[in-house]
């Protein structure tokens, strides 16, 4: 079989259905032993002598092992590339695929995937939820990043590598599976029961957030044809005279690179999207496609621990060309661009063979992305997507305890509908100076001339806002005061 190499980033392949496997063995050594995988020849000069070490491994393993019918060759042989691929340090990234996770993996890059609909991965030496699919059982079932397995099914899977674990949770739709949760925020432990279920994923969904102008657009990974859904929902989204956007990544585990540059393309009238550094050193830049579809509506992009690879990618965009604010927690810092090299067998290497940075230069492999204001989402909240906003309420968004959606809507102008205090937050600091934030919102606002109706803002807390405004800034009374006074009138009208 022949795997057409394509350019994939994300920890998308640390889905349940593409993990890889754990090292569980000794490593295949000997040129004897090797010549069903390598040609006479094959193995590198400078190499001999570290084949003949992994050799005595594979001899002493099937000579010595008590558990005779564990001594599998293919599966000792796929440990032991899997093993050596995990070395390299970058984990949930570069990886190997046995013929099986290929299949697998090629299925979920076009949006479909049968499980428990979670994104998992090693990290710290245990298998932890990345991220829940939208709509999948385990969103339903409150799984969140970070969360470690523990058990499945009552069985101790702590020791097991992460293909162990990934058999253990697979399985027919329609059939149930227990996981032991532990929650290393709170140290709590909670036993889940899902059902597995056949899962399509939805690239983008969006919802018009009830009693705003404000539109909530959910990109759950960056699968084929992403960018065509995204422009389909910003048609839909241009008709509804939308003031603002909140472009929700979070748990985005990523995907492909060119959906990437598409979408960040929607949102960016100029500039790059990304630099793409070699194994040489050599920085290439991947410049703004034209025709962006959003170029002047305000953004805040929201953030956290599972959002990752391609959509760190635009979200890095996005900050660099202060195009939005980033609100959330720190992103998990996938930064390396992956090619597939096919085996012989039908697996496959995924590898790492470029680095991508920032437009700015920014470094996000293993260090992620800080957003410009921090905040966590309060243990025991979900997140509201939008799916599950239609038909909501004003007061059961505010009440859903979404703190990150919230601020979003705080920084676009929507306080006044989901705070009993009418002052902006932010402005009644008395610090002399204008918060971080906002100074990103005003660059914005300055830069596109937006002006937003007075759609959410009472007519009566207009006085308000002026005296904050001019609180805020003490006795300043230069080019900030101008910037400031204008920003006041584009939130109150």
């Amino acid at each position: 079989m022949t795997i057409r190499p394509w350019r994939v980033l994300g920890v998308l392949g640390a889905v349940l259905a593409i993990l890889m496997l754990g090292l569980l063995g000794g490593v295949l050594i000997d040129r004897v032993v090797l010549f069903h995988i390598a040609p006479p020849g094959g193995i590198p000069a400078e190499a001999v002598s570290e084949f003949r070490l992994m050799g005595e491994a594979w001899n002493t393993v099937h000579q010595a092992y008590v558990d005779r019918e564990a001594l599998d060759s293919q599966h000792l042989t796929y440990g032991a590339i899997a093993g050596m691929v995990d070395a390299l340090g970058d984990t949930g990234h570069s990886r190997f695929l046995s013929p099986q996770m290929v299949e697998e993996q090629h299925s979920a890059l076009q949006g479909e995937y049968e499980g428990i609909g979670a994104y998992i991965e090693t990290k710290d030496g245990h298998v932890v939820i990345m991220a829940p699919m939208d709509g999948s059982p385990a969103q339903r079932a409150g799984l969140r990043p970070g969360n470690v397995v523990l058990k499945v099914d009552g069985q101790n899977v702590v020791n097991l590598g992460l293909d162990d674990v990934r058999g253990r949770i697979l399985g027919p739709a329609g059939t149930q599976v227990t996981l032991t949760i532990l929650d290393s925020g709170t140290g709590n432990t909670r036993d889940v029961t899902l059902e597995r279920a056949k899962i399509t994923v939805d690239n983008v969904t969006w919802t018009k957030l009830p009693g705003t102008s404000i539109a909530h657009v959910r990109i759950s990974a960056f699968s084929k044809g992403s960018v065509q859904d995204l422009k389909d929902a910003l048609t839909e989204i241009q008709a509804q005279e939308v003031t603002g956007l909140v472009l929700d990544l979070r748990s985005n585990p990523g995907g492909l690179l060119n959906e990437a540059v598409g979408v960040a393309s929607q949102f960016l009238a100029r500039g790059n999207v990304l630099l793409v550094k070699d194994a040489e050193g050599k920085t290439t830049p991947l410049p703004v496609q034209s025709g962006g579809l959003a170029v002047d509506i305000p953004i805040v992009v929201l953030v956290d621990r599972g959002t990752a690879s391609a959509a760190e990618i635009v979200t890095g965009a996005l900050q660099d060309a202060k195009r939005a604010t980033v609100v959330g927690e720190a992103t998990f810092g996938t930064g390396t661009v992956l090619r597939e090299f096919p085996l012989s067998d039908g697996s496959v290497l995924l590898l790492a063979i470029q680095e991508w940075l920032t437009p700015d230069g920014r470094v996000i492999w293993h260090q992620g992305l800080a957003p410009d204001v921090s905040v966590a989402l309060p243990v025991g909240v979900a997140p509201l997507v939008p799916l599950a906003e239609r038909g909501l309420t004003i007061e059961q968004v505010r009440d859903s305890g979404d703190a990150q959606l919230l601020r979003a809507l705080e920084l676009l102008g929507c306080i006044a509908s989901f705070q009993n205090n009418p002052i902006i937050p932010g402005f009644g600091s008395h610090t002399g100076r204008l918060p971080n934030e906002w100074s990103v919102l005003l660059s914005i606002w300055l830069k596109t001339k937006v002006k937003f109706p007075n759609t959410q803002l009472a007519a009566t807390n207009k006085v308000s806002y002026d005296k904050n405004c001019s609180a805020s800034l003490g006795s300043q009374r230069s080019h900030n005061e101008l910037l400031h006074r204008r920003w006041c009138g584009a939130c109150c009208g």
